[in-house]
């Protein structure tokens, strides 16, 4: 079985990657899809929907592409149960995707927001930004 790292990608990120696939987001999703397990909890899948969902996007991209978008990433991403609740970040906001990042075990959180790279490391997971995490290796324990 192969060691994975377990992943946490921010929903600018996945947003970067839906409206300009070949942006510097949209290749760190590509490189978390490719060599990890994606995280995410049931309020970070729906924070997504919502964004997804605003007029704003019409001009981009369709309804129906992003919908797509929301399917194709609910049948790859691990669903993680929140267990233990996060109060760190200063964006209360943001304190869903630490949650994720913590109860899921996760090796490194993916973002642009400025609010969560402060915190890097996060209890000893990176926080990384988009360019920084495609230069990043993951660097697996032995299993026991």
């Amino acid at each position: 079985m192969q060691n994975r790292p377990r992943i946490v990608l921010d929903t600018n990120t996945l947003v970067s990657r839906l409206l300009i696939p070949n942006s510097i987001p949209g290749q760190a999703v590509r490189k978390a899809v490719e060599e990890g397990d994606i995280l995410m909890a049931e309020s970070t899948l729906f924070e997504l929907a919502d964004v997804l969902g605003r007029k704003k996007f019409d001009a981009y991209v369709s309804i129906q592409d992003r919908e797509e978008f929301l399917r194709m990433l609910g049948r790859i991403v691990e669903m993680i149960t929140i267990l233990h609740a996060v109060h760190d970040c200063r964006d209360t906001q943001d304190n869903q995707i630490l949650e994720v990042a913590v109860n899921g075990q996760a090796q490194v959180i993916v973002t642009g927001d400025k609010d969560l790279l402060v915190l890097n490391p996060f209890r000893d997971i990176p926080i990384l930004k988009p360019a920084d995490y495609l230069k990043w290796e993951y660097i697996s324990s032995p299993t026991p």
